[in-house]
Parts: C-alpha cells; sequence; structure tokens
C-alpha cells in the first residue's frame, strides 16, 4: 500500500489579517520614537500652526472682527496642511527605504500599519490643534460664540484628514520633492473652493458644486457654526461626521496602497 507524501502547505500568520491592538501601538510607537530624533518636523508640526495664526492676528490688527471672521477656519486649515506635508513626507521614506516591505513581511496587516501611523499622527495632532486652539482663544482673543472644545473638535479632525490624505498620496511619489508637489493638487483646490475667500454659494455653479464634495469646505463649515451658534447645530454635526467619514475613507484607500513587492 503506497504513501502519498503531503506537501506542506507555507504557514500564514491567522492573526495578520485581523487590526490588533498590540500591534498597533507597537507600529505607532516605534513612529514616534523616529520623529522624537527630528526635531524640525516635530518644530513643523507644533510651532507652525501657531506662528502663522499669531502673524495672522497682528496683520489685522486694525480690524479685529476680520481675524474673527477666518481666524476659525483657519485654525481648521492649517493643522491639515502641516499634518498632509509631515506624514507624506515621512510615510514616503518609510516606503522608500524598505521598511514599509519589511514591515509586512512580518505577521502584521495593513490595518495595523496605517492604524499604527494614524495613532502616532494623531497623538501630534491633537497636541498640534490643542496648543493652537488655546493659543487663538486665550492669547489672540478669538472670539466664537460657541464652545472651545467644539472647536478643537473640529480642528483635531482636520488634522487626522490631512494625516490620512498624506497617508494615502506617499503611495504615488518617488521622492520627498514629489511628495510636496502633491500639496497644489491636493490642498490647494481644497483651500480656495472651501468658502475661506467667499461664500460657495457665490461661487460658479459648477465650482459650488464641486466644493460640496471636498472635505475642507465641511471643515470650515463646522468651524464657522461654532463662531455662529451657542449650541451644537444639526449642521456641525453634518459637517463633523462628513470629515470625519472622509478620513476613514482615505484611511481605508491608503491601506489599499499598502502591497508587497516581492514574490
Amino acid at each position: 500500500m503506497s504513501t502519498t507524501a503531503s506537501t506542506p502547505t507555507p504557514l500564514r500568520p491567522a492573526s495578520a489579517g485581523v487590526l490588533s491592538p498590540a500591534r498597533t501601538l507597537a507600529t505607532a510607537a516605534r513612529v514616534l520614537r523616529q520623529l522624537r530624533h527630528d526635531p524640525r518636523t516635530i518644530a513643523l508640526l507644533i510651532l507652525i500652526p501657531c506662528v502663522m495664526l499669531f502673524l495672522l492676528r497682528y496683520v489685522f490688527d486694525g480690524s479685529p472682527r476680520t481675524f474673527d471672521t477666518i481666524g476659525a477656519s483657519l485654525l481648521g486649515i492649517f493643522p491639515l496642511i502641516t499634518m498632509f506635508l509631515v506624514t507624506s513626507i515621512a510615510t514616503l521614506r518609510e516606503r522608500t527605504s524598505g521598511t514599509l516591505e519589511r514591515l509586512l513581511a512580518l505577521p502584521m496587516g495593513k490595518g495595523d500599519l496605517i492604524a499604527g501611523y494614524a495613532l502616532a499622527f494623531g497623538a501630534l495632532a491633537i497636541v498640534q490643534s490643542a496648543l493652537a486652539t488655546g493659543l487663538a482663544l486665550w492669547f489672540l482673543d478669538l472670539d466664537v460664540t460657541g464652545s472651545p472644545w467644539l472647536l478643537l473638535l473640529v480642528a483635531l479632525l482636520d488634522a487626522l484628514l490631512g494625516t490620512a490624505l498624506g497617508l494615502f498620496v506617499s503611495a504615488f511619489a518617488a521622492s520627498e520633492f514629489q511628495a510636496v508637489q502633491f500639496m497644489p493638487a491636493v490642498i490647494f483646490p481644497q483651500l480656495l473652493l472651501c468658502g475661506l475667500f467667499t461664500p460657495r454659494d457665490a461661487m460658479h455653479p459648477a465650482l459650488e458644486a464641486l466644493s460640496d464634495v471636498l472635505p475642507m469646505s465641511y471643515a470650515v463649515d463646522g468651524m464657522n457654526e461654532v463662531l455662529k451658534h451657542t449650541d451644537m447645530t444639526s449642521t456641525f454635526v453634518r459637517d463633523v461626521l462628513i470629515v470625519a467619514g472622509c478620513a476613514l475613507l482615505v484611511l481605508g484607500l491608503g491601506a489599499a496602497t499598502l502591497r508587497r513587492r516581492t514574490a
């Protein structure tokens, strides 16, 4: 009686496809350790939004109402822009150095990596948003009708959206210079159409329709709701949910760009 030898099947980590808190926290801790040794990046993340708000306040020193009008919007826009720049460049370094490739060879899923990066940069976003919001409200006398906590919530979600966009576009850049070049394509159109310079309903109908599908428009709308209303409005809840949903969607797209290049 002959016995047929079975070919052993390559072992595949059973938990690699499942989001693991331990692996996610380990990834976040590694990213934060790397950033700790890069003071220029920390300065860009933490100080630049505060410096920009400080300059803006005294640019409009003779017209404080103008600062009140646009300051709240920029409180959300500045974190989005800085987190986009830093995240796209930092993630691109990981891709081009082969770090992501080596990590994907370990029992670690794409979700663990993306969630770890989002958690690390999200922690920095909390610090950044808290400092910028505190500076604007208590030192630069930004006059808002609603709760400062709602203002901080929108600023934080905007920073997380910038993180998600940076993670996503890093997959399409071959160098840090190319990563920066994505900013005019991804950020500038949203900046022009978000309602910062003119109300969106005063734009050409085609541009207004385009602005309706851009997440920064809802970030600015959410800030304006806090600026004008004492209570949380249904429009504010809608705006916050759209910004959060866009961030999660883009993070999912970012996870889809993580592929092993070796067989």
